[in-house]
């Protein structure tokens, strides 16, 4: 027996440190970071000043840059985005888990006291409850925006929102619809959700026709981006990153305005390599490529926000690419049959001929979402830094 157990546990033998050990860094002073500051409190994207609402060229083209701003995280701009729908609707209903007292994450908050009960309203812990009840409100007439508490929990409503809210208008001939519907979840890693409160199911929803899906970025994104999901005249799934929900600050225009769904947002110009993400991810791809510039004099990196994943903007990102002749796509879920494979195989379909690399994906690990190993699943900035230079150099 002790043979046995001897065999099965070998001593652990000390080895020298390889030259390059991590797969997810916090350590500021580590290559390659070096005391870069990381992560969205420290971000460039955001519009954390009213000069920079008044700069941005799509608020000045929907008519908002110049009005009114306040400054609010990405949970008060939700917050901020259902108020204005209910106010001008009156059909508009908002319902989920707790929602009624605000939600777990506070996203509702004060909407049951300003609208009442009939309107702000909880429901069972039933997710394929809430989806069926808000397909029947919105086929019968009500604009329905159902909360499910965690994306992860959005799974057993899966049959109600692709079998029926998806096909609703199909089947029916265009006679009837469940365009009224609206569906918010909250996403993606937060640090210490492990495998049930950190997932990111959106290329789930994102194969099937009849829906769109949408993930923000930050504030104006979440306020701008629900107001048109609400809006819109087919169901849409609203992923929110939930890490976002209180880091994500800036200044919100008042105004009520609606972003557009289906386009993508360039964030950063370049002429050297297309770096696409979504969401949080947007934050590590924009840190790897402040270093990949500190660190390759002369090299510039275009940023692209894809902000909606169905229907997605292939032309924005393949007008990118004939550009750079590079692609690195980057996304929090596992990389296997994830969004990032959708978008590789597109691009390289209509820009093959102008590709001088292949096409990187920066995405989670084949694995359940881990708690003690999060550091190591995450596509951490570190990790994209390298799938940039290695696209250069090769």
């Amino acid at each position: 027996m002790f043979r046995l157990l001897a065999t099965r546990c070998p001593r652990r033998i000390a080895l020298a440190r390889p030259a390059r050990c991590y797969s997810a860094a916090v350590e500021a002073s580590v290559e390659p970071i070096r005391g870069l500051p990381l992560g969205v409190g420290h971000s460039k994207l955001l519009l954390r000043s009213v000069a920079a609402v008044r700069a941005s060229s799509e608020l000045q083209a929907l008519g908002v840059a110049e009005g009114e701003t306040r400054k609010m995280n990405m949970c008060q701009a939700v917050n901020d985005a259902l108020r204005l729908a209910l106010a001008a609707d009156s059909t508009a209903v908002v319902f989920g888990e707790d929602v009624a007292f605000g939600g777990v994450f506070r996203c509702s908050v004060g909407l049951s006291d300003e609208f009442g009960p009939e309107r702000i309203f909880n429901t069972p812990l039933t997710e394929q409850g809430i989806a069926g009840f808000a397909i029947g409100m919105a086929a019968m007439g009500h604009t329905a925006v159902a909360e499910i508490q965690f994306a992860d929990y959005i799974m057993p409503a899966f049959d109600q929102l692709v079998n029926e809210a998806a096909k609703y208008r199909y089947r029916s001939g265009n006679e009837f619809s469940a365009g009224g519907l609206t569906i918010r979840a909250p996403c993606a890693a937060v640090g210490h959700g492990a495998h049930y409160h950190s997932q990111s199911p959106e290329a789930l929803f994102a194969h099937v026709p009849g829906l769109k899906v949408v993930v923000p970025r930050s504030a104006v994104q979440a306020k701008g981006l629900l107001l048109a999901a609400i809006r819109d005249p087919n169901p849409t799934l609203v992923f929110e990153p939930k890490v976002l929900y209180r880091s994500a600050v800036e200044e919100v225009p008042v105004a009520d305005y609606a972003l557009p769904i289906g386009k993508a947002e360039i964030l950063r110009p370049g002429k050297d390599v297309t770096v696409v993400g979504y969401g949080s991810q947007i934050y590590a791809l924009e840190n790897a490529i402040q270093m990949v510039e500190r660190d390759m004099p002369g090299v510039s990196c275009e940023l692209i926000d894809l902000r909606t994943i169905l229907p997605y903007d292939a032309e924005t990102v393949a007008a990118s690419v004939n550009k750079t002749g590079r692609l690195v796509v980057s996304h929090e879920a596992p990389r296997t049959q994830g969004f990032a494979a959708e978008l590789a195989a597109e691009i390289q379909e209509r820009c093959f001929l102008r590709l001088e690399s292949p096409i990187e994906r920066v995405c989670g690990l084949d694995v359940p979402h881990p708690l003690i190993f999060e550091r190591l699943y995450m596509p951490c900035a570190v990790r994209a830094y390298e799938a940039i230079k290695r696209s250069l150099s090769f």
